[in-house]
């Protein structure tokens, strides 16, 4: 299964923006299910008007595929339900993949591959003759530490899990800080025009795209 993130932005905008970004939430997980994903609200920033931001994931064996259909700016034009003498008629959403950081809590045995060699250096005869180094990889992220400095290769595994839970944390940390500060950008720099949807009214009714037939 693939998992796809989607991060709905209303890059600080007013609130039509936010009863908007609650409406393209709604959608896009309506038409995911459709398509055979799931899709599930991770993080959401919200207020009695709607969304300021969410953070959508989408998981199935084509997520990352029928994502790309959502992504762009999302116009909504409308005088405004809740200002009527506001003079302002169009509110755009942002749509746009989010870094995603897979979870590595789960670090069991299928996950980890050993391979068992001799131990370098000055380490006495015992270790030196008998393969009781290890090389441990994690495979669905590709870290690997090496481990020869106990006697037995039960020991050296048992440390290289421990090891390995470490560099995974701190790669974990290091992801979820990137996309925090990736969430903050995107928020702070949606693009105006050029929108991959329209919708008019209250009742938000779909407008087709003209030229969406020259973006293929």
């Amino acid at each position: 299964m693939n998992n796809v993130c989607l991060l709905i932005s209303t890059a600080q905008g007013p609130a039509e923006c936010r009863l908007f970004a609650r409406f393209i939430a709604n959608t896009v997980c309506r038409e995911a299910a459709a398509q055979g994903l799931r899709c599930q609200i991770l993080q959401s920033q919200s207020d009695q008007y709607g969304l300021r931001s969410a953070l959508l994931q989408l998981t199935g064996t084509h997520a990352a595929t029928a994502a790309a259909q959502w992504l762009g700016t999302w116009q909504w034009i409308c005088p405004s339900p809740l200002r009527p003498q506001h003079p302002r008629k169009n509110w755009f959403v942002a749509v746009s993949l989010a870094a995603h950081s897979p979870e590595y809590a789960d670090n069991t045995a299928d996950d980890i591959r050993f391979r068992t060699c001799r131990a370098r250096g000055n380490g006495g005869q015992h270790l030196n003759k008998t393969e009781s180094a290890v090389r441990a990889v994690h495979l669905p992220s590709g870290l690997s530490v090496r481990v020869e400095n106990r006697r037995s290769q039960h020991a050296n595994k048992k440390q290289a899990r421990l090891l390995l839970a470490e560099k995974l944390l701190h790669r974990q940390q290091q992801n979820q800080r990137h996309t925090e500060q990736q969430r903050h950008r995107q928020r702070h720099d949606l693009e105006r025009g050029n929108a991959v949807r329209q919708y008019r009214g209250s009742g938000f009714y779909p407008i087709p795209i003209e030229n969406e037939g020259k973006k293929k």
